[in-house]
């Protein structure tokens, strides 16, 4: 198969070549690409193998993997056949690599914050956990997806204070519709816009060690 996405993928420094290693995948916010999301996930990179997948769409001098009719509302078959090659992906990028299919992660922020969380509903426990900074579920992937279990999925959520892209009231929504379904949350409000602070960086990276554990 040759995948859909373009993508980075940084090793462990010193791989055990019969070891299979934890994974996390990023995915990018619209007009960004896979390289702005490494910055995020670097220090944990002697223990997890990361793999930026970069949008397929053009926008800009950057990346999106869907488009939009308006702020908040995607059009769906774009969305849905993202969320579908997205899943094949990461199968793709498990059969090719030593990845651990037990420990999976997906990071994502805005955009891929959107795709993350609805991923982790899609594939529920095939994934291990999921950081979804400054995102939101849609409401045809609440009513109308085929939807899995997620009580044991690991869930770090965290919202922009004064986010104005997505008002603090989606995250505060999000979390409480995710939270509805796994017991394993973690919601975080930070004083920022629609970004990542260096507190937010440092929390979910403590919270990636931890769950990993």
């Amino acid at each position: 198969m040759n995948p859909t996405y373009q993508y980075d993928i940084h090793f462990p420094a010193h791989m055990d070549p019969d070891k299979q290693y934890p994974t996390i995948f990023t995915l990018h916010g619209k007009g960004s690409n896979e390289r702005n999301m490494f910055g995020l996930v670097e220090p944990l990179a002697d223990e997890f193998i990361i793999v930026g997948i970069r949008g397929n769409l053009t926008l800009g001098a950057g990346f999106q993997y869907y488009e939009l009719k308006s702020l908040g509302n995607p059009i769906r078959e774009m969305f849905d056949q993202a969320v579908e090659q997205l899943e094949a992906f990461i199968h793709y990028a498990t059969e090719k690599y030593p990845i651990d299919a037990a420990k999976r992660y997906l990071l994502g922020f805005s955009q891929g914050a959107i795709l993350s969380m609805t991923l982790a509903l899609t594939m529920g426990e095939a994934l291990k956990g999921i950081v979804a900074l400054n995102g939101y579920v849609p409401e045809f992937v609440k009513t109308e997806y085929s939807l899995k279990s997620i009580q044991e999925v690991a869930v770090f959520i965290s919202h922009g204070e004064f986010d104005s892209v997505f008002p603090i009231r989606i995250g505060h929504e999000t979390a409480d519709y995710i939270g509805s379904l796994t017991s394993r949350l973690t919601f975080n409000i930070y004083p920022t816009d629609h970004g990542v602070s260096e507190r937010n960086q440092k929390d979910f990276v403590n919270w990636l060690k931890q769950v990993n554990e």
